[in-house]
């Protein structure tokens, strides 16, 4: 047979899959994922996520949603900081390893929203709270900015020191007024 006839079959890696997004959400928990203000506001909302990077715009489209209500401002910033924490569990700590998992919750109460991030832990020996780097906000820096970046712009934030399930969370005021957000942009 001559080589042109292979030439025009692609075969796919083994052990890779398309799968769309929308199959890692629960059918009842499809409104999360919405970007749509809800009426009645929810007091509290949980998410399990699988420890994949691919799944970063369900993560996006879960906190967008959970200040769907707020200006374009809050949203944008509560989903960058929420995002950071996101990204954090995946990168340092067993959350993203194969078969890992973390879980987002966010409670709203009159004055602002508090997201909880937990992770599996793991990748540290001893129990320690966390810290931002010192050069963190440096632009040029290619990693060390999340924490850096929460300090500076969410409300409050912290965590358990837990080694074995971090738990870190921040709290974002929906007053911006007084924050460093608001003034970066004007």
């Amino acid at each position: 047979m001559p080589e042109t006839a292979f030439a025009s079959t692609t075969v796919p890696v083994q052990g890779e899959a398309l799968v769309p997004l929308a199959s890692f959400i629960r059918p009842f928990q499809r409104h999360y994922f919405s970007r749509l203000p809800e009426r009645p506001n929810y007091r509290a909302r949980s998410y399990d996520f699988a420890g994949v990077p691919a799944l970063m715009p369900l993560v996006r489209a879960f906190l967008d949603t959970c200040a769907a209500t707020e200006t374009n401002d809050y949203r944008y910033l509560f989903t960058l900081l929420g995002s950071e924490l996101a990204n954090n569990a995946l990168r340092h700590s067993l959350s993203g390893q194969p078969g890992g998992t973390y879980t987002l919750r966010v409670r709203r109460d009159k004055e602002g929203l508090r997201l909880v991030c937990r992770d599996r832990g793991g990748l540290r020996t001893r129990n320690t709270h966390l810290a931002p780097s010192s050069g963190g906000l440096d632009l040029g820096a290619e990693s060390g900015r999340g924490l850096a970046m929460i300090d500076a712009l969410a409300t409050s934030w912290g965590d358990n020191g837990n080694v074995e399930y971090r738990t870190v969370w921040l709290y974002l005021a929906y007053d911006l007024t007084t924050s460093a957000w608001n003034t970066a942009t004007n």
